[in-house]
């Protein structure tokens, strides 16, 4: 039984707030506790209350990967509404949300598990910084400088040097975001792969690759590396030093992402990607 709901918000955005106090107001009335989370990027992360059964997400697909970085690995449901246009993983709009609070306070509703990766930043042998996400990481050059050379093991064997403006590792997930625009392949969002696509590569047959979920993806900078930066989710960012190593794994758990009984999957790419239209 639907016990507590916590209901997430996009940070300064008056349709998501009212939209959070209205369903808070509402679930009240059929005797569910709510409370009312504003989404806040690290370190100010509002502490999740114990004994939350289901997570809300108000907001569009960038709260729902910040809500997920934050709280998703607890294996409590999450369910993205997108507060505007649809989006590829908040999949339910406002208008469809009456009818499956129904089904979700009577527990008639499916998850989806969508895999993580946890990119770690080794320093000068010691683990400087760590973070786990449900898009992507990636490792960019800035705006002015030159290409960079980026040394890439997987599992301890040697694949190549990219010369390029960077590298994205994702996951299926993150398979229709920044690695989309960048060429790469759309990968159903519950296959247990990571996608590796270098950006702008000086070779140009250097090419995406889809690897197993098992590998450790090792990227090493040189020693004249500059002006080059480390993402995580588009959202949280690192500037990165010369002969640093990016290690990046398949983490524990996985997100359960609420699937719409509305639309497929397939239904969001023709809509999202006007597949299709004349």
């Amino acid at each position: 039984m639907i016990k507590q709901v916590v209901i997430v918000t996009k940070k300064q955005n008056s349709d998501a707030s009212q939209a959070g106090e209205y369903w808070q107001n509402r679930l009240h009335n059929l005797g569910i506790k709510a409370v009312v989370l504003e989404n806040e990027p690290e370190p100010h992360v509002p502490p999740l209350p114990p004994a939350t059964d289901i997570i809300i997400v108000f907001g569009g697909d960038g709260t729902l990967l910040s809500a997920a970085r934050h709280y998703g690995q607890q294996g409590i449901p999450i369910l993205g509404v997108n507060v505007g246009g649809l989006g590829f993983v908040t999949e339910i709009g406002l208008g469809e949300l009456d009818s499956l609070v129904t089904r979700l306070l009577a527990q008639d509703f499916q998850v989806e598990a969508r895999m993580l990766l946890t990119g770690t930043v080794i320093r000068q042998q010691k683990i400087f910084f760590q973070q786990t996400v449900l898009n992507d990481v990636v490792i960019n050059k800035g705006a002015l400088a030159r290409i960079v050379e980026l040394r890439t093991d997987i599992d301890h064997q040697y694949l190549t040097t990219y010369r390029a403006d960077g590298l994205i590792v994702s996951t299926p997930t993150g398979s229709t975001a920044y690695t989309l625009a960048a060429g790469g392949p759309i990968v159903f969002p519950t296959l247990h792969t990571i996608i590796l696509i270098p950006i702008c590569p000086f070779t140009l047959t250097n090419r995406p690759i889809i690897l197993p979920d098992t590998v450790t993806i090792t990227v090493t900078l040189d020693d004249k590396a500059q002006d080059v930066y480390l993402t995580f989710d588009g959202q949280r960012g690192l500037a990165l030093q010369p002969q640093d190593r990016v290690e990046i794994r398949q983490a524990p758990g996985s997100i359960q992402l609420i699937k719409s009984p509305y639309k497929s999957y397939f239904e969001i790419l023709r809509t999202k990607l006007r597949w299709g239209e004349m």
